[in-house]
């Protein structure tokens, strides 16, 4: 076989760049020398969309893999690098962001060391500015750039292409507060940081939470081509996508990446990170397909109420408008005869406070007076004064009003060891399928209102009177 020139390859690496596959291969020993690259169809899946972006067949993307799949390295780095060089497109301008800053500088010096290679000079001699040549902004003489900015700072320059990379983080997808920050910089600040109508947004992620930058996308059904691939294929999720890709995988469990993640290396992260971990960051899915806190195969579905059973119905209360707005739910749970337990019933909407009082009493009405009824007392006086209030509209029900105790996890907690030990049945009905969409993504889904007033429900029949030691009213 006949030994290529040091010119001669330059020549046939040049040729060869235009595939950004390609690219990512030689471009690999420039970053990585020491380390053999692994690759597989799911790499070749992500330069796919790559390059479809980059020729005008999708605009925005959306990547949801497991960890390990070089997606940082791919989006952040080589792509740039790629269209810059090999595609002649050095105009191009690049924001890159994360959840920390110093993960989106980290890239962007990457970025700027693969250019100013050797390597990558003697193939595409795009040289940096001086006036402009630092670790957060490098630009070219056709003024393209890439700069590293912090998500939650979105302020100043406009891209061709925003890459975000991880909005969130583990811990901050525990937090509400982070959750709603990340929501308004990505549907408000980010938006405003693109050059025009053909500039492209590429969000790379793993999910963590129901209301996570990728569930936004999703439940707004916002105008992202969707490249969603788990570590372990699930046949009802199949990806497809618009330019004709398909998940390859035939097997239920099969692996997505087993040159990299061997079957024994995934048993033993599985083992060490948990179903929670496991979910959002392997199978893209914000809670385990079995369920999370509570399984769906933990509860059987009956036609009809057993004789004798006493009945409660916890209420989780919200007192606003809207579509983006809190539930206000009542849910009602049984205790049979023979010890087990059976939810009956669960109503939500997304009511005034009016509209709250009235569904209090008309469903108390409906349920009769045999049913106990329990609702939730806010902290400080005028919670006290709202829970008397609706005490007082419920006269004649057997009605009482009780603080919250301890966080939503630790109160769900008695309901869902009884539901695991197959105490729990549930009445079918039209209401069920979503009740059990959200007890089975707590508590990672986007609502837990039925969570909570089941909780109260459950709590309330197994604590019997010493679940009302702080009662503001009794029986009327």
């Amino acid at each position: 076989m006949q030994t290529l020139t040091g010119n001669e390859r330059i020549v046939v690496e040049q040729s060869l760049g235009k595939s950004l596959p390609d690219f990512v291969q030689m471009a690999w020993q420039v970053l990585e020398p020491a380390t053999d690259l692994k690759w597989g169809w799911a790499l070749d899946a992500i330069c796919e969309h790559l390059e479809a972006v980059t020729n005008g067949d999708i605009l925005n993307l959306l990547i949801n893999v497991p960890p390990g799949m070089m997606k940082s390295l791919m989006v952040g780095v080589f792509w740039p690098a790629w269209e810059w060089g090999p595609l002649d497109r050095s105009d191009l301008r690049y924001l890159g962001t994360s959840y920390r800053y110093d993960l989106a500088l980290r890239d962007n010096l990457k970025c700027k060391r693969l250019i100013e290679s050797q390597w990558y000079q003697d193939r595409w001699p795009i040289k940096i500015r001086m006036d402009q040549n630092s670790k957060t902004k490098f630009e070219t003489p056709r003024l393209g750039f890439r700069e590293a900015m912090a998500f939650q700072s979105m302020t100043g320059s406009r891209g061709d292409r925003i890459l975000l990379d991880d909005p969130l983080s583990v811990k901050g997808a525990r937090s509400d507060a982070d959750l709603t920050t990340a929501e308004i910089t990505f549907t408000e600040a980010l938006p405003t940081r693109i050059n025009n109508e053909e500039s492209s947004q590429i969000i790379i992620m793993q999910r963590l939470h129901e209301r996570d930058t990728s569930g936004l996308i999703i439940s707004k059904e916002l105008n992202y081509e969707r490249l969603i691939l788990p570590m372990e294929f699930e046949p009802d999720r199949r990806c497809e996508t618009s330019i004709g890709f398909s998940d390859p995988r035939t097997v239920d469990g099969e692996l997505i990446f087993p040159e990299r993640f061997p079957a024994s290396q995934v048993e033993t992260l599985k083992a060490t990170m948990g179903s929670y971990a496991i979910a959002g960051q392997f199978q893209q899915r914000p809670a385990p397909r079995e369920g999370g806190l509570f399984k769906r195969h933990w509860f059987d579905l009956v036609g009809a109420v057993p004789d004798g059973t006493t009945f409660v119905r916890g209420w989780d209360l919200a007192a606003s408008t809207g579509q983006e707005a809190s539930f206000t739910a009542g849910v009602k749970i049984g205790k049979r005869l023979d010890g087990g337990f059976i939810i009956a019933d669960s109503r939500r909407g997304q009511l005034s406070p009016g509209m709250v009082e009235r569904m209090l009493v008309n469903t108390a009405a409906e349920d009769g007076k045999a049913i106990s009824i329990s609702i939730p007392q806010d902290p400080g006086q005028a919670g006290k004064a709202q829970a008397q209030y609706l005490i007082g509209r419920l006269a004649g029900f057997t009605a009482r009003a009780t603080p919250e105790s301890g966080d939503k996890i630790t109160r769900a907690e008695p309901l869902a060891a009884q539901a695991e030990a197959g105490n729990v049945s549930i009445l079918k009905g039209a209401w069920v399928e979503k009740y059990l969409d959200e007890l089975c993504t707590f508590p990672y889904g986007v609502n837990a209102d039925q969570v909570d007033a089941s909780s109260r429900a459950f709590n309330v029949l197994i604590e019997a009177r010493a679940g009302y030691q702080q009662e503001i009213t009794g029986l009327y």
